[in-house]
């Protein structure tokens, strides 16, 4: 009998093994969500912030293709990346379609929710089988899970004082690149934020989602704030005090 051929078939199971806990690693998953009708439509009908709802309504159908995509999704087999970008298009995209249902009689998302229920808590975001709120995929899932306050510059709440609806859908390979880009696009909008009389004036999400920010929203924000705006804030940051600012629930169908 061949010795060193023997011990080689002893190491093969091993080896076997290895390789299967290899690919079945979560981290290692080579699973991909298809974004490129929802590609399509953001290039379409977003621009500088401006959501075209007359130019989606009429490609509802298309849409509702995108949302049967995320459908048959199973976000457990995607890799942790894959997951942040695949919960927050579908926040989007899900957005997006409750605002359609109502439009164009309608003037502001809260349009849509009634004395009882917001329409963050209404059913309809659907996921693997499951029927979920814009509230689960937000609260439950992409702050808790993820921890990155950034998301909060991610996703869109279709009202005119939310971060702009991003222009291009979320994926792994740049999602770093992306949710930056959104962060410090929100951050250096004067209409948005800026100082003025040694008062730091800032968005409502600051003070709504503050554990996020670790109470802290001066530095989040000069972190990626930009110019002449970071030169200031640094300038002052003795000093400063924290205002925030009204929020626009009008629809985001308007320049920003």
């Amino acid at each position: 009998m061949n010795i060193a051929r023997t011990r080689n078939f002893k190491f093969l199971p091993i080896v076997v093994l290895c390789i299967v806990v290899i690919v079945a690693a979560p981290g290692w998953s080579t699973a991909r969500v298809d974004n490129s009708i929802f590609a399509e439509l953001l290039r379409k009908y977003v621009h500088n912030g401006q959501v075209n709802y007359d130019g989606l309504k009429k490609e509802e159908s298309r849409l509702d293709q995108y949302l049967k995509v995320l459908e048959n999704v199973d976000p457990d087999s995607l890799s942790r990346d894959e997951q942040f970008a695949f919960y927050a298009n579908a926040y989007n995209a899900w957005t997006v379609k409750l605002i359609l249902t109502g439009y164009p009689g309608i003037d502001s998302i809260k349009d849509l929710g009634s004395l009882f229920k917001s329409p963050w808590k209404k059913k309809l975001v659907r996921i693997n089988g499951k029927v979920l709120t814009l509230d689960n995929v937000e609260h439950d899932i992409l702050r808790p899970r993820f921890k990155d306050a950034r998301v909060h510059f991610a996703i869109n709440c279709a009202a005119y004082s939310c971060p702009p609806l991003y222009p291009e859908p979320f994926s792994a390979g740049k999602l770093d690149e992306q949710l930056t880009a959104a962060t410090r696009s929100f951050i250096n909008n004067p209409k948005r934020n800026y100082f003025e009389g040694g008062n730091l004036y800032v968005s409502k999400i600051f003070k709504w989602f503050a554990e996020d920010f670790d109470r802290d929203p001066y530095s989040f924000i000069v972190v990626y704030a930009e110019g002449n705006f970071k030169k200031e804030l640094e300038a002052g940051k003795e000093k400063i005090k924290i205002k925030y600012l009204d929020y626009d629930w009008s629809l985001n169908n308007k320049p920003q």
